[in-house]
């Protein structure tokens, strides 16, 4: 038993950041972005209007839509962000507040980039043992809140949006996944809290933004992506070449097209909307999903395989059926 997907949505803020404009901010480029990374331009929320709650809200509303359904058919809410604007409530209460899902459990779920593919997995979990039957799955990231305008090595990468996907039981699709964690590399890409009680230096201040070393954070994925994949695909007997789609997160173009090489699979099956999105860490696999499935490029009975990677550091690859 597994659920199917059977509505998406996302939000992306109007705000549009360009390459152009952060050569106004660091020292760079248009070409020296897209040639590292792969990206244009990236949507830069309004912070007093496009929080990450109301994102949320507006991707899940869009998704119960899309599914067709009552939102108090919704037996559980996940959200999954490492930007909330509250500490508490959860984001996941208020989607439930939003949306008017008042029969559903609601969390939040921290797992960085990989957040969305985790909360995906936790719900299929759910649907597994019987718990509960339609499960709202959203992914929704603030990132321009948490970014150090002045750091050319992560201001350049990310982007602000999200989301969501209703999962409905069904006897007839499949779903199986992998989850790794190395906490040993964890400070390759890390964020600290701003505590209350602890003197405001110029150091702490630095550190309550996004920091990350990039080279380090490459090789670890375009080495454990497709290596997880692999070992995903051999738990289900599958061939790579089976697969629909790939639909990987959209943190750089070059790390996709890597995996593309090492799975010698063409690289049409690898989906890409990073050079209009930037990293929107978990929001990044949803919005990729609603896209393809406003373009049409999602059928019926398609093999598909989500892979994400980011913090922790952490990563996992998820085989679905439409």
């Amino acid at each position: 038993m597994a659920g199917k997907i059977i509505g998406y949505g996302s939000y992306l803020p109007s705000k549009k950041l360009s390459n152009d404009d952060l050569s106004h901010m660091v020292e760079t480029n248009n070409e020296w972005i897209v040639e590292r990374t792969g990206i244009e331009s990236r949507n830069i929320s309004d912070p007093n209007v496009e929080t990450t709650s109301y994102m949320a809200s507006e991707a899940a509303i869009k998704a119960i839509e899309n599914a067709g359904i009552d939102a108090k058919e919704i037996d559980l809410i996940i959200v999954a962000t490492t930007t909330p604007n509250y500490v508490f409530p959860s984001m996941s209460c208020i989607v439930q507040r939003e949306t008017g899902a008042i029969n559903s459990a609601c969390f939040d779920l921290n797992s960085a980039c990989p957040g969305f593919v985790t909360a995906f997995n936790t719900a299929q979990a759910y649907i597994n043992a019987g718990q509960y039957e339609t499960i709202l799955v959203v992914g929704s990231e603030c990132l321009s809140n948490y970014m150090d305008w002045k750091d050319r090595g992560t201001c350049i990468l990310f982007g602000d949006g999200a989301g969501a996907i209703v999962l409905k039981k069904n006897e007839k699709v499949e779903c199986d996944f992998i989850m790794r964690a190395s906490g040993k590399r964890g400070d390759c890409l890390h964020c600290e809290s701003a505590m209350q009680d602890v003197e405001q230096t110029d150091a702490f201040k630095e550190s309550i933004y996004m920091r990350m070393k990039g080279q380090e954070v490459f090789k670890f994925a375009v080495t454990e992506v497709p290596k997880v994949i692999e070992d995903l695909l051999a738990k289900i007997g599958k061939e790579a070449k089976e697969i629909d789609l790939y639909v990987l997160h959209q943190a750089n173009k070059r790390i996709i097209e890597s995996v593309s090489k090492r799975l010698k699979v063409d690289i049409l099956k690898f989906p890409m909307n990073i050079q209009n999105t930037g990293n929107t860490s978990s929001a990044s696999i949803p919005v990729l999903l609603d896209e393809l499935r406003k373009k049409g490029e999602l059928k019926e009975g398609m093999k598909l395989v989500l892979s994400s990677f980011g913090g922790g550091l952490s990563w996992g690859a998820t085989y679905i059926e439409l």
